[in-house]
């Protein structure tokens, strides 16, 4: 078996192996979260009114105490004080905005989510729908085939009515014509019953 040779290039600086070699790169969730908390704790009233009072003992500090305790001289125009400000004000700006950027998206997928959660909800409802329709529509099938108590008590009392006649003798017309006022109170008991039903 030959061996795999590795050709040294002495144009080009060897590769540094351990902590060095490697290149660092910081979590960007853990910035964000951080970037996240610092904005909260700016937009706080008490880091306002702690940063007035910083302000404030500053400038009072640098006016009133002798020459030699003073650290930023009100002659040079609180020199320090204003790089310090500045300097805060130049890292607040984009974290505060990185910030926003990152509850920008958790809203685009908040949104996303509400909006598929809502179509589910409409697919649900219409479906819903359809299936109370369905069941109506069985129900008013249903409830026109079936004969009711109050049709077959009827329907049974006519007939007892129309054995009694035979019975006691009656005559053939009268019995015709016992029998059309029955078919005409049945067609407008149906009617009736159509009528409810619609």
């Amino acid at each position: 078996m030959a061996r795999a040779t590795r050709q040294i290039s002495l144009d080009a600086p060897r590769g540094r192996s351990g902590m060095l070699s490697r290149n660092p790169q910081p979590s960007s969730d853990r910035f964000g979260r951080f970037s996240e908390s610092f904005a909260r704790a700016m937009g706080t009233s008490g880091f306002l009114i702690g940063m007035s009072v910083f302000v404030v003992v500053w400038l009072v500090w640098n006016a009133t105490m002798p020459r030699s305790l003073q650290f930023d001289p009100a002659e040079t125009n609180f020199t320090l004080l204003t790089l310090i400000l500045s300097l805060q004000a130049s890292y607040a700006a984009p974290l505060i905005l990185l910030a926003q950027n990152r509850q920008d998206d958790r809203d685009r997928v908040q949104i996303e989510q509400d909006r598929q959660r809502a179509e589910r909800n409409l697919a649900d409802t219409e479906y819903l729908a359809r299936e109370i329709v369905a069941l109506r529509m069985a129900l008013n099938e249903v409830s026109s085939e079936v004969i009711t108590r109050d049709v077959l008590r009827d329907e049974l009392r006519a007939l007892a009515e129309d054995l009694q006649a035979r019975a006691s003798g009656e005559s053939a017309d009268e019995l015709a014509e016992r029998e059309e006022r029955r078919r005409r109170a049945e067609r407008r008991e149906k009617a009736e019953r159509d009528a409810r039903e619609r």
